[in-house]
């Protein structure tokens, strides 16, 4: 019987990355609302780590398969690293990301390129059905444009700038994105723990 990974989001972009990503695992990878797991999981760490492990082990307490989950955000040193943590919640979870990344761009008005430097940070938790838990942070270091560019991202992705490409995130391919952004090395950093831990012990 195929495996499950109960990924703790209800994000369908998010989604798409991850089953990119983890594609070939040999696992069925679900969202929560595929799972039929419906749960107001209160984010109250200080820390990516430990908001990524608090949705995981909610979600694991409730099923019997792996659970990952990731909390992610960006940090913008001229701000002393806001949003962080608080980057889907910042100026209020309705308000939209076209509203916030004007406001980012308002506060930066006028500060040369070398001081907008920020990262995108992703923490991802995996619960084993055995109670062990591990978790793997990634970064991708950038900058704060000085305008929205790109139609392919979501988020945050229309403002952060990677030297590499000279473009924002959301400008990128799908392919380009996910070989650089911290999502994607998380993932996959995340996938050697699974592939290590739990496939090999079944050969």
């Amino acid at each position: 019987m195929e495996k499950k990974i109960i990924f703790a989001t209800g994000n369908k972009d998010k989604m798409q990355e991850i089953r990119e990503i983890l594609d070939g695992l040999g696992a069925e990878i679900l969202s929560m609302k595929e799972a039929g797991i419906s749960l107001d999981i209160e984010e109250n760490g200080t820390t990516f780590e430990e908001n990524a492990l608090i949705k995981a082990k909610a979600v694991a307490g409730m099923v019997n398969e792996i659970v990952l989950a990731d909390d992610s955000g960006l940090e913008i040193d001229y701000l002393d690293k806001q949003p962080g943590v608080y980057s889907a919640r910042f100026m209020g979870e309705d308000t939209s990301y076209e509203v916030k990344n004007q406001e980012l761009l308002k506060r930066l008005t006028g500060v040369p390129k070398a001081k907008r430097t920020a990262r995108f940070v992703c923490a991802i938790a995996a619960v084993f059905p055995d109670g062990e838990a591990v978790v793997r942070r990634e970064t991708v270091e950038g900058y704060i444009g000085e305008r929205p560019e790109g139609e392919n991202g979501f988020g945050y992705d229309p403002i952060f700038y990677v030297e590499e490409y000279g473009c924002s995130t959301a400008a990128l391919t799908r392919q380009q994105k996910n070989a650089i952004s911290h999502r994607g090395k998380a993932l996959r950093a995340i996938r050697r723990e699974l592939e290590n831990r739990f496939y090999q012990k079944e050969s």
